[in-house]
């Protein structure tokens, strides 16, 4: 069984990238990390999502968990 995503944040975490660097976006919205996972998914049937940078500079990671861009935010917090 798989828990639902907690909304973390009603909008997106700003955050300062460097190229070719790997993040782990908390899907689950449990992390005390926001917006990285840092285990509380255990149990929940939800993972972490890779995000390796492209470029290094500021990239906005989803707070709401509802994006269809995820781990990036695609003003999904808008509609909740």
């Amino acid at each position: 069984m798989t828990d639902a995503p907690i909304i973390a944040k009603k909008g997106p975490f700003p955050v300062e990238v460097t190229e070719g660097k790997n993040y782990f976006w908390c899907a689950c919205g449990r992390s005390k990390n926001q917006p990285f996972c840092d285990g509380s998914h255990k149990d929940t049937g939800i993972t972490p999502v890779k995000y390796t940078a492209t470029k290094t500079g500021k990239v906005f990671f989803c707070g709401c968990k509802q994006s269809a861009k995820a781990p990036l935010c695609d003003g999904s917090h808008n509609k909740i």
